[in-house]
C-alpha cells in the first residue's frame, strides 16, 4: 500500500482505495491497525536501490534526492538580471506571483534595461539636469533649423522623482501603437509622418521633400506633436504646429493602423499679421521662396490652394508599411523624392511585385492625389536606347516606346483568349534592324536581377531628348538599362485619369528616372536617405493590404 502511495503521490492507489471500500468495518480496522508495508516489498524496495557507500560496499541504502532551489531562493541580484531579460509587458504579470517578486520589480535597473532594448532609449535620468537637459534629445526645435527665427523650447519635468517604471509604463509601452510610419489625411496632398521615441519624447516628425528642383538634397522635417512625462505617472500632450511654442493637444487612438491628432489651442497657429503672414512664412518654410518669385499664375493658385488644405487643427493618420525587399528585386525598395513639374518635390514609394514594379504616391497634387500609383514598370519588357544622336530625335524614342505598347496590347489580348496565365516576354521590338537581323537581347521572364546581370549594367550614354522638359537638369548622363512603362495622368480634381506610355530609366541603386511621352516631360527620382524604425510590414499580404487601403481612400 505505501508502495502505491509513493507513486501517486497523493496517496494510496485507486485499486488499493477500492479494495478498502469492499471491506467490513472490521476488516478496515484491522487493516489500518497493520504496518503500512509488508516485507514482500520492503525487500524489493532494498534490492533495487543503488549502495550509498563507494565501491559497492555493505553499507547501502537509498540515495538521498537532489536539494530542490526555488525561484524565491535566489538572490535578489541574480532575480534582478532574470526579470530585466523579459518582455516589458511580462512583468505586471510576474508582480502578482508575491511580494518579493513585487518588491524586486520596483527596481529601476529592470526598467531602464526595457527602455533601451524596447524602444531605444539611452539616456540616464539620474544624471539629466534640470536647467542644462540635452537639446537634442529633450529639446525640439520649432521648425527647421536653417531658418535663422528657429528657437529651443525648453521644458522642466520633474526628472528627480521619476523612474524608469514610469516612462515605460505611462509613456513607451501607452502610446506604442503610433510609432512608425503614417500618411495624414490632408486632402489630395497627404505626407509623411514618422512617430519615434526621441530621448525622453515620443516626437511625430513630418518629414518634407527638398526644395524644388533639388532632388538629390537631404529631407526636411518639423516636429507636430509630442508626447512626455511632465509629471510621474502623467503624459503630455503637446502640439508642435504654429509659431508661439508648444501648446495643449489630444491624440485619439481611432482603431487599430489609425490615430488622430487635435490642437487644443488653435490661438498658438495664429500670427500678428494675420493669415498673410502666415501665409507668407508658410511659403519660405515649405517652397524656400517669396510669393514675388513665383511669377506663373497657375503655380501661385497651385501653392494658395496647399496652404489652405494643410492648415487643420485636427488630423488623422493612416499606417504605412516600407516594401519588403527581396534577393531579385531590381534595385532595393523604398522611398524616394520626385521632381513632378509645378507641383515641387514628391515623395513616392518603390516596390516590386514579381515582374512588375509600381511607384505609389506617399504625398501628392490635385491631379494625382496621394494614394495612387503614379506609375507603374513592366519588367518583362526591357527597351534598348539607340545611340546618342538619335535618342535626341523625340519622334525616334516615341516610335520605340509605342512599338513595345503593340507588342503588350497583344500579349493582353492572347493570354485572355487562352485563359490562362501571363504570356511569356517576346524579344523586344526597340531598336531592332530591320526583318531579318538579330535582335537585341530583351526581357527576362525572371524578373528586375535577372535583367540587371546583363552586360548593359555597366552603363550606357542617356541624355533626353530635345523637346522633353526637365526641372532639374542635372540628371545622370549615364544609365544601367531602361524598361517600358506607364504613368498616371489626369486633369484636376482626378478628372479622366488614364495611363500612358513611357521610359523607365534606371541610372544607379539610389536614383530612376521616368520620360512621359504624352506630356513630353522627365521626371527624376532620388533616394530618400533616412532610417526609419517600426515601419516593416508584418507579412508582404499586409503590405498589399496597405497599398490598396491608401489608394481606395483617393479613388
Amino acid at each position: 500500500m505505501a508502495v502505491c502511495a509513493r507513486l501517486c503521490g497523493v496517496g494510496p492507489a485507486r485499486g488499493c482505495r477500492r479494495r478498502q471500500q469492499r471491506r467490513g468495518p472490521a476488516e478496515t480496522a484491522a487493516a489500518d491497525s497493520e504496518p503500512d508495508t509488508d516485507p514482500e516489498e520492503e525487500r524489493i524496495e532494498a534490492g533495487s536501490a543503488p549502495p550509498s557507500g563507494t565501491g559497492g560496499g555493505p553499507c547501502a541504502g537509498p540515495s538521498p534526492s537532489p536539494p530542490r532551489c526555488s525561484l524565491l531562493e535566489l538572490p535578489p541580484e541574480l532575480l534582478v538580471e532574470i526579470f530585466a531579460s523579459l518582455p516589458g509587458t511580462d512583468l505586471p504579470s510576474l508582480a502578482q506571483v508575491c511580494t518579493k517578486f513585487r518588491r524586486i520589480l520596483h527596481t529601476d535597473t529592470i526598467w531602464r534595461r526595457r527602455c533601451r532594448e524596447e524602444y531605444g532609449v539611452c539616456e540616464n535620468l539620474r544624471k539629466l539636469e534640470i536647467t542644462g537637459v540635452s537639446c537634442r534629445d529633450v529639446y525640439a526645435k520649432r521648425i527647421n533649423p536653417r531658418v535663422k527665427s528657429g528657437r529651443f523650447m525648453r521644458i522642466l519635468p520633474d526628472y528627480e522623482h521619476m523612474g524608469y517604471r514610469d516612462v515605460y509604463t505611462c509613456l513607451l509601452h501607452r502610446y506604442r501603437h503610433i510609432l512608425g510610419l503614417w500618411q495624414p489625411d490632408i486632402g489630395p496632398y497627404g505626407g509623411l509622418l514618422n512617430v519615434v521615441v526621441d530621448g525622453l519624447f515620443i516626437i511625430g516628425w513630418m518629414y518634407l521633400p527638398p526644395h524644388d528642383p533639388h532632388v538629390d538634397d537631404p529631407m526636411r522635417f518639423k516636429p507636430l506633436f509630442r508626447v512626455h512625462l511632465m509629471e510621474r505617472k502623467s503624459a503630455t500632450v503637446e502640439c508642435m504646429y504654429g509659431h508661439k511654442g508648444p501648446h495643449n493637444g489630444h491624440i485619439q487612438i481611432v482603431k487599430k493602423d489609425e490615430f488622430s491628432t487635435k490642437c487644443n489651442q488653435t490661438d498658438h497657429h495664429r500670427m500678428s499679421g494675420g493669415r498673410q503672414e502666415e501665409f507668407r512664412t508658410w511659403l519660405r518654410e515649405e517652397w524656400g521662396r517669396t510669393l514675388e518669385d513665383i511669377f506663373h499664375e497657375h503655380m501661385q493658385e497651385l501653392i494658395l490652394m496647399k496652404f489652405i488644405y494643410t492648415s487643420h487643427n485636427c488630423l488623422t493618420y493612416r499606417r504605412i508599411y516600407l516594401p519588403p525587399s527581396r534577393p531579385d528585386d531590381l534595385i532595393k525598395p523604398g522611398l524616394f523624392k520626385g521632381t513632378y513639374g509645378s507641383h515641387g518635390l514628391e515623395i513616392v514609394m518603390l516596390s516590386f511585385h514579381g515582374r512588375c514594379a509600381r511607384g505609389t504616391k506617399i504625398t501628392g497634387d490635385p491631379n494625382i492625389p496621394a494614394g495612387q500609383q503614379t506609375v507603374e514598370i513592366d519588367l518583362r519588357h526591357r527597351i534598348q536606347l539607340p545611340d546618342v544622336e538619335n535618342l535626341r530625335n523625340f519622334n525616334e524614342l516615341s516610335r520605340l516606346v509605342l512599338e513595345v505598347r503593340e507588342q503588350v496590347r497583344q500579349e493582353q489580348q492572347q493570354q485572355q483568349q487562352d485563359g490562362e496565365g501571363p504570356a511569356p516576354p517576346q524579344e523586344p521590338l526597340s531598336a531592332r534592324g530591320p526583318p531579318g537581323a538579330p535582335a537585341e537581347e530583351g526581357g527576362d521572364p525572371r524578373g528586375g536581377a535577372a535583367a540587371a546581370e546583363q552586360p548593359a549594367q555597366s552603363g550606357q550614354p542617356f541624355v533626353l531628348p530635345v523637346g522633353v522638359s526637365s526641372r532639374n537638369e542635372d540628371y545622370p548622363r549615364t544609365c544601367r538599362m531602361c524598361f517600358y512603362g506607364t504613368g498616371l495622368i489626369a486633369g484636376h480634381g482626378f478628372t479622366s485619369p488614364e495611363r500612358t506610355p513611357g521610359v523607365f530609366v534606371l541610372f544607379d541603386e539610389d536614383r530612376f528616372g521616368f520620360v512621359w511621352l504624352e506630356l513630353k516631360s522627365f521626371s527624376l527620382y532620388s533616394r530618400v536617405q533616412a532610417t526609419f524604425r517600426n515601419a516593416d510590414a508584418p507579412s508582404p499580404q499586409a503590405f498589399e493590404e496597405m497599398l490598396k487601403n491608401i489608394q481606395s481612400l483617393t479613388s
